[in-house]
């Protein structure tokens, strides 16, 4: 018999598919397996069904989109009591699906997550939708109806640009682009890099490498990622994988604002002999 993957080995099998194939599902509880090896991810799938399953009863007799949503919206948030960290936003546990889906809170990319798997499984179309500052669901319509699962509520239009003024400035105004769909591997690097932010600030740069390495999964050219991966690696003494990835990011972003501070970076490696290790 085979040895088992490991979960960085079944992850990268999962993003290795179209985009519109990915299982974000199973990919995020992919994420959290890292961090809790006896994770059962079937367990996982089968509450997100269960919860489908219960709000199904829930949903019949609706008629509009719009009352769907808001049924589903209320089972979700009211009945289910699915909601926004708003004590301790930053816990780790608010990446972790599985952690979102024992505790009922969450961030709001994970509890987009919930909402976006519940409505699939009940055939109703949702999205992620990387809004500035806060991730939000929409459906896509007609009519357009757009969710903010952190505070189990619909917004309307008001509400958005409201939103996007207090991230951007009173001089905000909104754009089509800002509730434009998140691609699955979209939503999964914005999910790792939230992670690996937490982990930065612990100063886990171990951590934080593992999250970069995911990313590089997800988008393999990603430049911006090349260049953070690379600082990382420097930081960890591992100079070689450094200095390969800080070129390689040189060679796709040449022009990036940080590029000057990235070319001085491969200059005191070569002085201080990093380049040996």
């Amino acid at each position: 018999m085979p040895p088992s993957r490991s979960p960085r080995e079944r992850f990268a099998a999962a993003v290795s598919v179209a985009d519109d194939a990915v299982d974000l599902a199973e990919a995020a509880l992919l994420i959290a397996a890292e961090v809790y090896p006896a994770l059962d991810l079937a367990h996982y799938l089968r509450a997100l069904d269960d919860l489908a399953a219960a709000a199904e009863p829930t949903l019949r007799g609706a008629g509009a989109d719009t009352d769907r949503f808001r049924r589903l919206v209320h089972f979700l948030a009211v009945e289910s009591r699915f909601r926004g960290n708003q004590d301790d936003y930053y816990d780790r546990r608010n990446s972790f699906l599985n952690e979102v889906l024992d505790r009922r809170v969450g961030i709001p990319i994970t509890l987009a997550l919930v909402y976006m798997e519940v409505a699939r499984r009940l055939d109703l179309p949702l999205v992620g939708v990387g809004f500035p500052g806060h991730f939000l669901a929409k459906h896509p319509g007609p009519p357009e109806i757009v969710i903010d699962p952190f505070f189990g509520k619909i917004l309307g239009p008001r509400d958005c640009e409201q939103r996007l003024r207090a991230v951007l400035g009173e001089d905000a105004r909104l754009d089509p682009a800002h509730l434009r769909a998140a691609t699955p591997r979209e939503i999964l690097v914005r999910l790792l890099r939230n992670l690996k932010q937490i982990h930065l600030q612990a100063r886990e740069l171990e951590a934080a490498l593992a999250c970069s390495e995911r990313i590089l999964l997800v988008v393999p050219e990603l430049p911006q990622e090349l260049r953070d991966r690379g600082l990382l690696y420097a930081q960890l003494e591992c100079f070689a994988a450094a200095r390969a990835d800080l070129e390689r990011f040189l060679a796709l972003a040449p022009n990036d604002p940080s590029a000057a501070a990235v070319r001085q970076r491969l200059i005191d490696l070569g002085r201080s002999g990093a380049t040996l290790h």
